[in-house]
């Protein structure tokens, strides 16, 4: 139902800002199913994934596809890493937008004195830290959210430094009053992002199936011009093109040019994909009952 992403500067708080949202989630009247995604998901050091250019682009690759196979309209995914570059934030974006889900920013604002000091206390505690060269350079090309971008909003922002990090932190708790708000006619402040044509991928479809479609519409088209000619170019009602195939209801003669324009206008949006709607047909019959109960919308008396 909606993808959360966390981000800020190295060692600003962003574990324990998501780990934060998904206990108080949990606390909420709909306990959504929630799953946080990180490095440590898949076991990786993080100097090792920072070391370079090439070793951070496959991180940030890993860790989109797990993204893009998790989401989904039921479950809550928190993406806990830097997500520092604000081309790699659109890039999850478009990934909610195809889902047709929801989507927020929570952004950890910490100054850059603060990151140094708790990567040297944790350091100190032997626990996971930046190399300082690492650390330095990360914090160097660290990219700000802007609300005014559609990627970047809605945005949350915690200050760690000055307020800390618990479930009753503002951000957070506006965070899930967007997240868990029930969304009718009437709701204005929250977002549910839609999908669109650039989004979905283009429905594969064997070359059998596609020659099925294209010979039934062209019997229906046929038929349908036969008909016409013996009602003298009148409308069609009630009338049967073959066994097993609805009656078709015309109000008005349609000339041989608009049924071919109709014919490649169903071919095109059988072939495309759609996120709810049924399969493209698969045999001769199916395509030709769809192909008519099209032209009945298109040109009926309804």
């Amino acid at each position: 139902m909606a993808l959360v992403v966390i981000c800020g500067q190295p060692c600003s708080g962003k574990s324990r800002a998501a780990a934060c949202l998904a206990e108080a989630l949990q606390e909420t009247e709909s306990k959504p199913a929630v799953r946080i995604i990180n490095e440590s998901s898949f076991h990786l050091d993080r100097n090792q994934s920072y070391a370079d250019m090439i070793a951070e682009k496959n991180l940030r690759g890993v860790l989109r596809s797990e993204v893009d196979r998790s989401l989904s309209k039921d479950d809550i995914i928190i993406v806990d890493s830097l997500n520092s570059i604000k081309g790699y934030r659109y890039e999850l974006w478009c990934l909610a937008r195809a889902a047709g889900i929801r989507y927020c920013v929570l952004h950890c604002d910490v100054e850059e004195a603060y990151c140094r000091k708790w990567n040297e206390e944790r350091r100190e505690k032997l626990e996971s830290a930046y190399d300082d060269k690492i650390i330095e350079d990360l914090l160097r090309r660290f990219e700000r959210p802007d609300s005014r971008n559609r990627w970047d909003s809605p945005l949350f922002e915690l200050w760690p430094s000055r307020d800390g990090i618990e479930k009753s932190s503002a951000a957070i708790v506006d965070a899930i009053m967007y997240l868990t708000k029930k969304v009718d006619s009437k709701t204005r402040d929250v977002k549910v992002l839609q999908p669109t044509l650039a989004t979905q991928n283009a429905r594969i479809t064997e070359a059998s199936s596609l020659y099925e479609i294209d010979r039934a519409t062209q019997e229906v088209t046929n038929m349908i011009v036969e008909a016409q000619s013996q009602a003298m170019g009148g409308p069609l009602s009630g009338v049967s093109l073959g066994p097993g195939l609805p009656t078709i209801d015309i109000s008005r003669p349609v000339g041989l040019p608009e049924l071919r324009r109709l014919r490649r206008t169903f071919i095109k949006l059988t072939g495309q994909s759609s996120l709810s709607g049924p399969p493209p047909p698969s045999d001769a019959d199916s395509a030709k009952r769809m192909f008519v109960d099209y032209l009945n919308r298109e040109l009926g008396t309804c």
